[in-house]
This record gives structure tokens, sequence and C-alpha cells, in this order.
């Protein structure tokens, strides 16, 4: 009699199948860990946006970014493959940026911001232009080339450092300095002149405060020419004008123009011509919007010597800081200045936007503050 046999497979142990789990784990962990440390850092690419807070700091000046100030991120994957953010101030970015297709929320911020970002672009690309036409053009020995290196660190850190700089302009004030007129000409009353600038005398209504709202005032407040003279020759120029100005007035902001007018200086035989002109017409444009305005006009002209209170120049800002506001600190991220002097391509300049980095002022062109 034959017997029959069922043959069974032999049973896993538990120990063995846990062994055979844990292997295939660990070795795909290795794999992932082995692939992940092997990956490459990517390429930084550029971020542009408004600070959240004030938390984040500049990794050029290491100091504070102000909620709400334009910042720009240059964001870089490591070697573990984790996105790196280094946050810069707008005047503290030198890196080159060769599009604005290249700077993520672009398309999100204000369009002066927008320019302010491509005049910066400009001029890192135009200083990199500089860099090489000197490296081309001169023929240096290896230690000449070793020495350069810490001298290009220092010309960079010496170019962000420059609004600082000029930013502490030392300008000595003294009441007796003052004078009822400028040089060979008479001023109107309330009107007084310090060196190279003129400024209107406090109005009682004018109340000094921690927030300013400062204006440019040709081509920003009131459309005037070069071509015409006079007290009368010059029109709003947005019609909200003196809505907005009294609505900052009544939200507690000082409001104070700062103008520049190279004419009284250069119009030696016409002076009297020049300050009446300019004079009666920012006292009309005064009279018309029914607000109380400090003025300062900055006089001079940049020959031999820069005159410190032409704008960009910080000068006559400086003065007001401390001279013209009782002592009250100026709270930075409240105030802000208007002008349309932006460097954009049919402005006669950028002055305003230069004088408003030099002083840490928001800057709005005036197209877009009064809603043009």
């Amino acid at each position: 009699m034959l017997a029959c046999f069922r043959t069974t497979p032999t049973s896993i142990s538990k120990n063995s199948l846990f062994y055979f789990r844990f292997t295939k784990h660990t070795s795909l962990c290795s794999s992932l860990q082995n692939s992940k440390s092997a990956m490459p850092p990517s390429k930084a690419h550029i971020i542009a946006e408004y600070a959240k807070s004030n938390r984040s700091s500049c990794k050029t000046c290491s100091k504070a970014i102000s909620a709400k100030a334009l910042r720009l991120g240059l964001v870089s994957r490591d070697s573990r493959g984790f996105d790196m953010t280094k946050w810069h101030h707008l005047g503290c970015f030198s890196d080159k940026i060769d599009s604005t297709e290249l700077i993520g929320g672009f398309d999100s911020l204000l369009s002066c911001d927008q320019e302010a970002l491509k005049k910066l672009m400009e001029q890192v690309s135009n200083e990199d232009q500089d860099v090489e036409i000197s490296g081309k053009s001169s023929k240096r020995t290896d230690e000449d080339a070793h020495e350069s290196e810490p001298e290009k660190i220092n010309t960079k850190k010496a170019k962000l450092s420059i609004a600082k700089q000029e930013a502490n302009l030392d300008i000595a004030f003294s009441l007796s300095d003052v004078r009822d007129n400028y040089k060979d000409a008479a001023l109107l009353p309330k009107w007084k002149a310090f060196q190279t600038i003129i400024f209107l005398e406090r109005d009682d209504d004018l109340r000094d405060s921690n927030k300013i709202a400062a204006f440019d005032f040709d081509g920003c407040l009131a459309k005037t020419s070069v071509k015409r003279v006079g007290a009368d020759a010059w029109s709003i120029m947005f019609p909200s004008v003196p809505d907005k100005l009294l609505s900052l007035y009544n939200d507690g902001f000082k409001l104070v123009i700062f103008t520049n007018e190279s004419n009284i200086d250069r119009w030696k035989n016409k002076r009297q011509v020049a300050v009446d002109s300019k004079i009666g017409r920012l006292n009309n444009f005064i009279k018309h919007v029914k607000v109380p305005i400090q003025v300062f006009i900055a006089c001079g002209y940049d020959g031999k010597v820069e005159d410190p209170f032409r704008k960009p120049k910080p000068g006559m800002w400086q003065i007001m800081e401390k001279h013209f506001n009782s002592g009250i600190s100026i709270d930075m991220d409240q105030s802000f200045y208007v002008g349309d002097a932006a460097g954009r391509p049919n402005d006669h300049s950028d002055a305003d936007l230069k004088f408003a980095k030099v002083n840490g002022l928001k800057f709005h062109v005036p197209e877009d503050y009064f809603g043009v």
C-alpha cells in the first residue's frame, strides 16, 4: 500500500519577515538619502515682495527690513534639497538681473517700485560692464590680480554705503544765519533764506508730526513750464490734489514740499524775477488748496562743488527733520515722498527717486499716488 504524503511549504518565521521588511525599508531610505545628497544645488532665482513683518533682516547691511517695505530675495537650493531665501533691501541688492521676467512677483509690485527695480538692474549691469572693460584693457601680474580681489569687494561695499554716507551731511544751522533776502533778491513776507535754500516760515495751522507727507512741486503738484515765468504761470497738476492733501492733513500728516529751482542762482541778472516767480507760484498754490504746507526751495546747482541741498542730496530733508519739526522723531514707515523725476524714459532725471532712497522714504510717482 502506497502512502501519499502532501508536502507543505516551510512557514516563514515572524523574525525572518521583519528582517526582510526592515532591510527593504532601510535600503530604500538609504537610496533616497544618497540621491538627495547627490542632488546639485540649483541656480539661485530672485523674488520681489513687500515684507509681511519687520522680522526679516538684510543680508548685506544686517539691518531690519521694515514691514511693507519692498525687499528682494535671493532663493537658492542647498545640497539637501531645501530652498533658502536671503532677503535684501532694494538699495543693498547687488546681484545682476538679466530680465524682469526672472523676478518672481514683479507683476504684483506698484509701478513706482517696478521702475525702481528696473533702474537698479540698469545700474548693476553698467557696473558689471565697467569692470569687464577695465579688466580687458589692463595687463596685470598675478600679484596685482590677487591684490585686486579685496579692492573689488571693498568697492562694492563702498557703493552700497553711499546712501548712508550722504544721509549724514554735517550742516550747521543757526538762526543768526537766516536772512530776509537771497543774495541780491528780496524775499516776499514769511519767506527766509539759509545758505542756498529758501524756506517758508511756519503758518499758525501747520502741525509738526511724526508722519511726513512730502512732495515735489513742479510736475507733481503743479503744472509749470520753464518757458513761462510769473506767480500765475501754473495750474493744478491733477484734479484730486486738493482733496488728497486735505485728507492727509486731517489724518495727522505734516505736508512738506521739497523743490529744486536752480534758476534762482543761475539768473544772476534776473534773480529777483526768478525768486518772485517761484515763491509767487507756491504762495498761490497753498492758497488754492487751503492746507498749511511747509516749503523748502533748493536754489543752488551742482557746479564745481555739489550743493548739499539740491535733490537728490538729502540736505533739505535733514534741515526739516533736525530743525523744523519740533524735535519729533519721524516714523519712516508711515512717511513718504511723491515726485515725478523717477528715471523713467520721459523723465528729465531720477532726482526724486534718489532723494527718497537716500532719506529712506517710500516713493510714489504722482500718476499713481493721485489716482490718474
